[in-house]
């Protein structure tokens, strides 16, 4: 009689959302193993505009210790001196990070149960769970600082570091292991990094806006800002702004006069695009006394920006296509022969 062969460790075949979720992570593929990466970008830039509505709903305080919520208890505790809501918002921002974490520890998994296994994505892999801890930890600082401007800008800044390894990982998933191979010409390739740097500048100088603006995160006298003239800030933040646009025009030009490949092409209109609607969304705000939720707009649309300058440099090199080989199954997957 013909015995009933089971499927080697592979792509997941339940219909089950859990069971297919589980196996992502312990049986993971190649595509499955790039949406996790991507989990992970969209994670990562999400709770850059729940920290902004933390801000903005003057939340900051909400739970005014750290690691607990209140002097003695983790959860949210009724108050006198801060608001149910505010409470509630701080805290779901906390719980949020949580999330974010337990999606960098699944793509890390996922990584090391890869086959074959990669060694260049474990690692970058590895540095999501370790720098979402860290930004735990300067969350901490920051309420134990009441919201020091430094510390608040410091805790905005770890998640575009962050974004570096979630975005390489993305990319590097759905590409092969090949040695770098160069796309555009090294002149374009200098400016692009240059373009990256002009965009990470705008991204400090947008924090010092914010640390000089109206918007402290609580009503608290204590809450320090920034002694700067917010025009004179706002000036500069805008000025570096406009000379990324400039790089950004400067580089799409080269792109499309070199020939570059289409994808290099779409990554530097997309990356224009977003600092089009980016510039929008600030001058709106700076003529209308800078609303709340525009506040919170702007800040995902500079993460967004980010990750468009990311995808914008690594699209100009190419390392082969990606290994279609069968992976060879862990040996406790092996499945049980089956009797006849």
């Amino acid at each position: 009689m013909a015995t009933r062969t089971e499927p080697v460790s592979g792509a997941p075949t339940s219909r089950n959302p859990l069971t297919r979720a589980r196996d992502a992570v312990w049986h993971p593929t190649p595509a499955s193993f790039r949406l996790l990466a991507l989990l992970g970008v969209i994670g990562n830039a999400g709770i850059v505009a729940t920290g902004g509505a933390v801000r903005v709903t003057k939340s900051g305080l909400g739970c005014p210790t750290w690691p607990k919520c209140t002097g003695d208890s983790l959860v949210p505790t009724h108050s006198p001196e801060h608001p149910a809501i505010n409470m509630a918002i701080e805290f779901g921002n906390r719980m949020l990070t949580f999330a974010v974490l337990a999606v960098g520890l699944a793509v890390f998994v996922a990584a090391l149960r890869l086959r074959p296994r990669r060694r260049d994505l474990v690692r970058l892999a590895f540095a999501q769970p370790m720098s979402v801890v860290a930004q735990a930890v300067i969350g901490g600082i920051v309420v134990l600082t009441k919201l020091h401007p430094a510390s608040v800008g410091l805790h905005f800044l770890v998640s575009p570091v962050l974004l570096i390894f979630c975005v390489a990982l993305w990319v590097r998933a759905g590409e092969g292991d090949g040695a770098p191979r160069p796309l555009v010409p090294a002149g374009l390739r200098r400016l692009t990094w240059a373009l990256l740097a002009a965009c990470g500048a705008v991204m400090v100088a947008g924090t010092v806006v914010t640390g000089t603006g109206p918007h402290a995160g609580d009503d608290s006298k204590g809450v320090q800002r920034w002694p700067f003239n917010i025009e004179d800030v706002t000036r500069l933040h805008s000025v570096l702004a406009w000379i990324t646009v400039a790089l950004t025009v400067l580089a799409l030009a080269w792109a499309y006069r070199s020939n570059a490949p289409a994808p290099v092409r779409r990554r530097a209109v997309e990356l224009f695009a977003l600092e089009m609607a980016q510039g929008l969304v600030g001058y709106i705000q700076y003529f209308t006394n800078v609303p709340a939720p525009l506040v919170v707009l702007h800040m995902l649309g500079s993460v967004l920006m980010w990750i468009a300058a990311l995808r914008l440099l690594l699209s100009l090199r190419d390392r082969g296509p990606l290994a279609t080989t069968t992976p060879t199954p862990h040996p406790t997957d092996t499945p049980a022969p089956q009797p006849a």
